[in-house]
Formats: structure tokens, sequence, C-alpha cells
């Protein structure tokens, strides 16, 4: 859920304050904010490719399942 128009403002206002005081200290909670939201990279934390990685890996794990099932198979009916 995103902010309100005036909730964007009053964030603004404190950002600016925190500049003005402790420029170091905000130019570190940039930092933070840029590695977390993805953008030194190009992507966000659980994006696209995020999901991509997980659907390669579940049909990997589901592949072997079935390799090891059908070798078992194998086993009790050539035993």
């Amino acid at each position: 859920m995103g902010l309100s128009g005036k909730e964007r403002r009053i964030l603004a206002e404190i950002e600016h304050a925190l500049a003005l005081e402790d420029p170091d200290l905000a130019r570190r909670v940039a930092a933070i904010n840029s590695i977390e939201s993805g953008a030194e990279i190009g992507l966000r934390p659980y994006g696209r490719q995020a999901r991509d990685w997980v659907t390669a890996h579940l049909w990997t794990i589901v592949a072997a399942v079935v390799l090891v099932v059908v070798l078992l198979t194998l086993a009790v009916v050539l035993a």
C-alpha cells in the first residue's frame, strides 16, 4: 500500500531535515535503501528473476523425485 500525498510530504521533510543535520547518516541511509530496493543491480528484491529461479529449482526437484521413484520401482520389479 502506497503512502498518501501528505505522508510523502512529511517523509520528504524528515529526509531533508536529516540531510541538513547529519549528512553522513543521510548518505548511509540512502545507500541502505538503494541496496534493499535492488536499485544498484536493477532488480527488486523479490522480482521476476527471483520467481524464475524458484520455478527452475522446483522443476529440478520434481524431476529428481520422479527419477528416484522410477529407479525404486525398477529395483523392486527386478529383484
